[in-house]
């Protein structure tokens, strides 16, 4: 017997906002940058990615370009990006044990 097994689509599960604000803040927690694009892209996927290109003023093709791994989109994309999708960003102090 074969058993098939669908790829895993975080999109999918991005359902509420507490969700996709937990799943950004633990892409953040991550040194690796393409996390945290990845997440975004995929969180943007959740909502619609044609939607967040209208929301931001930004073409489609230019959002996968700048979520892509690897990308190194402005910052002002980025933010762009993240209040379209109804998300704030945050500092928070960590103690630094040296």
């Amino acid at each position: 017997m074969k058993i098939e097994i669908a790829p895993f689509a975080a999109a999918d599960y991005l359902t509420d906002e507490e969700t996709i604000a937990e799943y950004l803040t633990a892409a953040l927690e991550d040194t690796n940058t393409d996390m945290f694009l990845g997440a975004v892209k995929d969180v943007a996927r959740a909502r619609g990615m044609t939607r967040l290109a209208k929301d931001t003023g930004l073409g489609r093709e230019s959002l996968y370009k700048a979520l892509a791994p690897g990308a190194q989109p402005r910052y002002g994309t980025i933010m762009k990006a993240v209040r379209a999708l109804g998300v704030r960003l945050h500092a928070e102090a960590v103690h630094v044990i040296s």
